[in-house]
């Protein structure tokens, strides 16, 4: 599938501070700025103001990451593994990423749309093997990959249990890390226990609930920022970034540092 002007366009505009890494700008001492890359779906994207107020979880990463530490956001609305590779995505990432960058990987809601030849991978073969495309492009790069599985949906039972919706997925990108040596974020545990905390009703103020629509799946800016939170603290936590490269970790963030541009 051939890529848009106006994807190309937008793809730009996400990765804005990516042309000054790109370039060797030097900061102290000489050594270069890292960027750390999103490949993802729409629950990373960065959002438009005809979105607003839907926020993806990239979008907040900027507030929990020392100013040196670029964000390129490449994640895209409606993306799976397969789609967003298909579609020359991770060729884009890849001719920019360089030696002691980081790729941040995330997919599994649109690989699960069996309905679809596009977007579909099968747990245990298609979608490691289009995963492993990331991770050995990073690495011939000699930048680090970091597998980092899919953020929960909202879904609780009649209990109010919070409930997995991603099937076998997450399951296969452990087992992917670990048989590959790959930093993993367990992001899809950990927001699950999130949500489970947080309760039916509590979990309303993450989502992009408004007026007019009731959406489970992607998030305000109060759960992008938290969701966010959730990312950096699992890379400290797996020693991918050290603490002087996080800020803010137990800090509120205020919503009006959430912008929307416009496309």
């Amino acid at each position: 599938m051939s890529v848009s002007r106006r994807q190309v366009t937008v793809a730009a505009i996400a990765s804005v501070p990516l042309a000054l890494a790109a370039t060797g700008t030097a900061q102290a001492g000489g050594r270069r700025h890292r960027t750390l890359y999103i490949a993802g779906d729409s629950t990373a994207a960065q959002k438009y103001a005809d979105a607003a107020p839907e926020t993806g979880w990239g979008m907040a990463a900027p507030f929990f990451l020392r100013e040196d530490l670029r964000v390129a956001n490449h994640a895209v609305n409606g993306r799976s593994s397969k789609s967003f590779a298909d579609e020359g995505r991770l060729e884009v990432i890849l001719a920019e990423i360089r030696p002691g960058d980081l790729l941040l990987i995330q997919f599994a809601h649109n690989d699960e749309k069996s309905e679809d030849p596009v977007r579909y991978t099968e747990p245990w073969t298609t979608y490691q093997e289009y995963l492993r495309k990331y991770v050995d492009g990073a690495r011939e790069r000699g930048a680090r990959p970091v597998l980092v599985t899919p953020v929960e949906r909202r879904r609780f039972d009649a209990a109010g249990t919070a409930q997995p919706s991603h099937g076998e997925y997450p399951a296969a990108m452990r087992a992917l890390a670990a048989e590959e040596g790959v930093a993993l974020l367990d992001v899809q545990a950990l927001s699950l226990a999130l949500w489970q905390r947080l309760g039916v009703e509590g979990t309303k103020t993450y989502f992009n609930w408004t007026a007019t629509e009731q959406d489970n799946t992607h998030f305000n800016p109060p759960g992008a920022v938290e969701v966010a939170r959730l990312v950096v603290r699992e890379l400290l936590r797996t020693r991918v970034l050290g603490h002087r490269d996080a800020r803010r970790l137990d800090a509120e963030i205020p919503v009006s540092w959430i912008s929307w541009p416009t496309a």
